[in-house]
């Protein structure tokens, strides 16, 4: 197998948290102070009542709590502790809930619970914490609850012109507004919530379908940056290891179209916190299945001896163990035949919403929609059966040393599939 992939940290690099450590800490510092100037008395939303009851009741859920925050991560460059206890965490996350992601100029966090949990994700106890079935539940509630204010008007006051706010000048520069569905004269550009912004929509015309009459050219399924491609892929392999090889049974949730796709190709890109955030077909077929695969939500891959996974780079462990979807398509062109589109959550962004129809029977165009990733994006593969592709355009191509590297846009050329297998 060979893959060529990025080897940094793709939450950083993508837009969700700042690249500066110390733009992080400055924030979660902030945050802290917020936190606290509310008081002794502030109360709990009762999502985490729920979850401070969860902790007071189970000893291994208190332990890991406990241990996550006073461990410190090996792998992670900080100056200082970030939290100090169970309850100064839990009261920061509930300030959370009320808080719509704002816009920084030079540094933004865009994933303001990942902050939060940032320090505890890269500890002993934090790798096993957010792998736990218990914790994993109570944090799908979380988010639910925040994803529900996201999802409401109270979220739009995000929505302004000031240095913060999505309207003002630097963040139309940085979204490229102009491309985007949106009425220039409503208070808030006619949208409903902040997830309802999150998920615009481009323009007609904005994302053109290449060649839509040539079933052999394989379109991006989402607007995104090159992470790895792998060939020769297997049908079970270690994804916690160093080299993240696909494991297809895992990262398919062992569905059974795994046997066709063994000894195929892998190819995975992510999506920034300022870009597009829906998913178009790649090909014009039919579905065969579609379905949400639950799955962790902050859990990062740890170390095997010296065969050690850096947190920073968790992308490809990732799409076998965190929530995603798994969209199977039986491809028009007979070559390419089944494929699978695989989108992954990553930290809070893990709302995998497939569009009411695609089910199976449906007929999609290439290019045509197939859901989205509520508030914001986070990684997605694309997973091929042996020999179908005959190559990919230079664009597709990871390109590791490129902090800047283009993003191959929705619906453009990825592919070429072979005449024949």
């Amino acid at each position: 197998m060979t893959t060529r992939s990025h080897t940094v940290d793709v939450r950083r690099r993508a837009g969700w948290l700042p690249e500066n450590p110390d733009d992080l800490e400055s924030w979660i510092a902030g945050h802290r102070e917020r936190t606290e100037a509310r008081g002794e008395q502030v109360v709990l939303h009762p999502v985490l009542t729920e979850l401070q009851g969860l902790i007071d009741a189970d000893s291994v859920v208190r332990m890991y709590f406990s241990q996550m925050i006073a461990q410190v991560p090996s792998s992670k460059p900080y100056r200082e502790r970030h939290l100090q206890s169970v309850q100064q965490l839990v009261r920061m996350i509930n300030e959370v809930l009320t808080m719509a992601p704002e816009f920084g100029e030079s540094s933004m966090v865009a994933t303001p619970l990942a902050a939060i949990l940032d320090w505890t994700m890269g500890t002993p106890a934090g790798f096993a914490a957010f792998r736990d079935p218990r914790i994993n539940a109570m944090l799908k509630k979380v988010l639910g609850a925040w994803c529900e204010f996201l999802s409401s008007g109270d979220s739009l006051y995000v929505l302004n012109d000031s240095p913060s706010g999505w309207k003002c000048a630097g963040a139309q520069r940085a979204v490229g507004m102009e491309q985007y569905e949106h009425d220039p004269q409503d208070e808030h550009w006619g949208f409903a919530s902040w997830n309802d912004f999150f998920t615009r929509r481009f323009k007609d015309g904005e994302r053109p379908v290449a060649s839509p009459d040539d079933d052999k050219v394989i379109v991006s399924a989402c607007e995104s940056t090159p992470y790895a491609i792998s060939v020769n892929v297997n049908r079970q392999d270690r994804f916690w290891i160093k080299s993240q090889p696909y494991s297809l049974e895992d990262m398919l949730a062992n569905d059974d179209s795994v046997g066709q796709f063994v000894g195929g190709t892998v190819y995975q890109a992510f999506l920034s916190a300022l870009n597009y955030h829906r998913w178009h077909s790649p090909v014009a077929g039919t579905i065969v299945r579609a379905f949400v695969q639950e799955g962790t939500y902050y859990s990062e891959a740890d170390s095997e001896g010296t065969d050690a996974v850096e947190p920073k780079n968790s992308q490809s462990y990732l799409a076998h163990v965190a929530t995603r979807a798994v969209i199977l398509i039986q491809a028009d062109d007979p070559v390419i035949g089944l494929m699978a589109f695989v989108p992954v959550g990553m930290v809070e962004v893990s709302s995998c919403m497939i569009d009411s129809k695609v089910r199976p029977g449906y007929h999609v165009g290439k290019g045509d929609e197939l859901g989205y990733f509520q508030y914001g994006g986070s990684t997605h593969c694309l997973v091929f059966r042996p020999g179908v592709i005959a190559e990919f355009t230079l664009a597709a191509i990871p390109q590791p040393h490129d902090p800047k590297a283009p993003l191959v846009l929705v619906r453009s050329r990825l592919a070429i599939a072979s005449t024949a297998v």
